[in-house]
């Protein structure tokens, strides 16, 4: 029941949006269904279709609030005039409508509409994603404000800002068309990305994969790849997205440890994810419009490639990082050359990169950098100052997964 609820935020909330156009009572009236699921689904049974339950619920609470609100009847007026999912008028009885359909006759997903609408270049980059990640994702204020590292109380008001510029500014609930589209892709590309990583390795919580956010990024990104069938940097993302959500199974271990890349049991990954993934880059590499995504996704096909370990092919994978690095410049992705460097030239010259990059300061309190400086003084038996990394990695862990491997390395590194 809970997995089903959560499956459905954005589809609901989408919806909510589009036929009310006001985004917080889009939020509160679904929360108020998803309430009432809680308490109705333990004694009724989960329907046969959750999400237009929950749709048709959402929507029923919206309309009842407009019609007492004075002030929104205008607002009302033009909801009631607007057709249903089901063809019905929004007033009618409650049905089983079928979000997917919007009749728009365009693009037939409001989700998609939600992020090109979050992704307006009318609003600041970084309050892009913290709106898309709450409206779509449904994750709480706190969730965002730990991933961007910013107090909660920060975040709320970022939220509220980015929702009155959409209001005040009359930013339309839609997909553009022609130089707009174009012009706005990239963004999109880029949340679709975070809102990826956000399932594939979650910024805060008990849980270290929400497969709900994986499975609804990789399907976004399949509609955008249909939507823009010249991009090959969509392709790129989506050819991305498929080879690291085909190792998803192997990343955590029956205690709930993370299983780093080179201990995974590499007979629990998904083949057909695999295969389909280096279809898929390959089809963009051969349109020649080389981007970060299709780099990253080289990568990611170069660790899936191989058998074993052993056999993955590191020092291609510390050539793809510096054309990376090129692209893209940044100290993350600094950080991922080094770590490859270190496997493909030794641990030495790639701690000598990494202390270079903690000592500019640049990823300050950045919890990768300073797990991978740990693991590789491991490496290099330099146990004493890997219990010291290892303990102020633990200290900056947001994950109860990544709390328990980096435990038990630091039970190794002591107990020598």
């Amino acid at each position: 029941m809970a997995a089903a609820c959560t499956e459905e935020w954005g589809r609901v909330v989408a919806s909510l949006i589009r036929f009310t156009g006001d985004w917080d009572l889009a939020e509160e009236c679904a929360q108020d269904a998803f309430a009432r699921a809680l308490e109705r689904w333990p004694h009724d049974g989960v329907p046969r279709r959750p999400g237009a339950w929950l749709t048709t619920t959402a929507r029923n609470r919206a309309l009842d609030r407009l019609r007492r609100s004075a002030t929104e009847a205008a607002t009302l007026r033009k909801v009631a005039r607007m057709p249903g999912a089901d063809g019905s008028l929004p007033g009618s009885p409650a049905v089983d409508p079928d979000p997917e359909v919007t009749g728009d006759g365009d693009v037939p997903d409001d989700r998609l509409r939600l992020i090109f609408t979050c992704c307006h270049p009318a609003l600041p980059a970084e309050a892009r994603v913290a709106l898309t990640l709450r409206t779509l994702a449904g994750l709480s204020t706190a969730e965002i404000a730990r991933a961007f590292l910013v107090s909660e109380p920060a975040m709320a008001q970022r939220l509220v800002r980015a929702k009155n510029k959409i209001r005040r500014a009359g930013i339309p609930f839609r997909v553009p068309s022609g130089p707009a589209l174009a012009g706005r892709t990239a963004t999109v590309l880029a949340v679709l990305y975070l809102l990826f990583n956000e399932g594939y390795g979650a910024s805060a919580g008990a849980v270290p994969v929400r497969r709900e956010l994986t499975a609804e990024a990789i399907r976004l990104t399949r509609v955008l790849a249909g939507l823009l069938p010249g991009e090959s940097e969509v392709l790129g993302l989506l050819a991305l997205m498929l080879l690291h959500d085909a190792r998803r199974d192997a990343r955590v271990d029956g205690a709930g440890a993370l299983v780093p890349l080179e201990a995974q049991d590499r007979t629990a990954w998904d083949r057909d994810g695999i295969a389909e993934g280096l279809a898929v880059l390959d089809e963009a590499l051969l349109r020649r419009g080389p981007g970060p995504y299709q780099v990253q996704a080289a990568v990611a096909a170069c660790h899936a490639s191989a058998g074993t370990a052993a056999e993955t092919d590191w020092p291609q994978i510390a050539l793809l990082y510096r054309e990376l690095a090129r692209m893209a410049p940044g100290p993350v992705v600094e950080l991922n050359r080094a770590a490859a460097v270190a496997m493909a030239e030794g641990p030495e010259t790639g701690l000598v990169l990494v202390d270079a990059l903690r000592d500019s300061g640049e990823l300050a309190g950045y919890f990768p950098l300073f797990a991978t400086r740990a693991d590789l003084l491991r490496r290099l038996g330099r146990w004493r100052e890997a219990a010291v990394a290892y303990r102020e990695a633990l200290a900056l862990a947001p994950t109860d997964a990544e709390r328990r491997y980096l435990d038990r390395r630091l039970a190794e590194v002591a107990g020598r």
